[in-house]
C-alpha cells in the first residue's frame, strides 16, 4: 500500500509532474500554476513598458511638432493683411492686394494679379527688408 502513494502526481495540464514521491511532487505542481500566473502578469506589465515608450517617443518625435507647425502656420495665415509681401509654397513673391475668406488675391508683377489659397502661404516677408531693395532696383 505504501507503493500507491508514491505515484507521481498530475499537473494541471493534465500531464505526469516528473516523478519524486506524491507529497514532493505535490507541492511543485499546485505552485507551478501560481508561478506561471505570475510570471504572465509580469509579461504583460514587461510588454506594457515598451509600448507606453514608443507611444511617447512618437508623441514628441511626430504629434508635437507637427501640432506646433499647424499653429504657427495658422498664426502667419491669420497675420497676413493687405499690403503685406509673401512667398507661396510654389516659390512665387507677390503684394496681397485682396484678402477673401480662403484665398488672397496676390498682385505677382505690375497688373498681374493671381488668387492663391491661404494655406498656399509660406512665408511673410518683413516689410522693413525687402522695401529698401525694390526702391534701388527701381531707381
Amino acid at each position: 500500500m505504501a507503493e500507491r502513494t508514491s505515484t507521481p502526481a498530475v499537473s494541471p495540464c493534465g500531464s505526469p509532474s516528473g516523478g519524486g514521491g506524491g507529497s514532493s511532487s505535490s507541492a511543485p505542481s499546485g505552485g507551478g500554476g501560481e508561478t506561471q500566473s505570475q510570471s504572465t502578469q509580469q509579461g504583460l506589465g514587461g510588454m506594457l513598458f515598451p509600448i507606453a515608450i514608443f507611444v511617447l517617443v512618437f508623441y514628441f518625435m511626430i504629434i508635437r511638432p507637427n501640432n506646433k507647425r499647424k499653429k504657427q502656420q495658422d498664426a502667419l495665415i491669420g497675420g497676413i493683411a493687405r499690403g503685406d509681401q509673401i512667398i507661396t509654397n510654389g516659390g512665387v513673391f507677390g503684394t496681397v492686394r485682396e484678402v477673401r475668406e480662403n484665398s488672397f488675391m496676390v498682385e505677382v508683377a505690375d497688373g498681374v494679379k493671381i488668387r492663391i489659397l491661404k494655406h498656399a502661404i509660406q512665408t511673410k516677408l518683413a516689410p522693413t527688408a525687402t522695401a529698401p531693395a525694390t526702391e534701388e532696383k527701381k531707381d
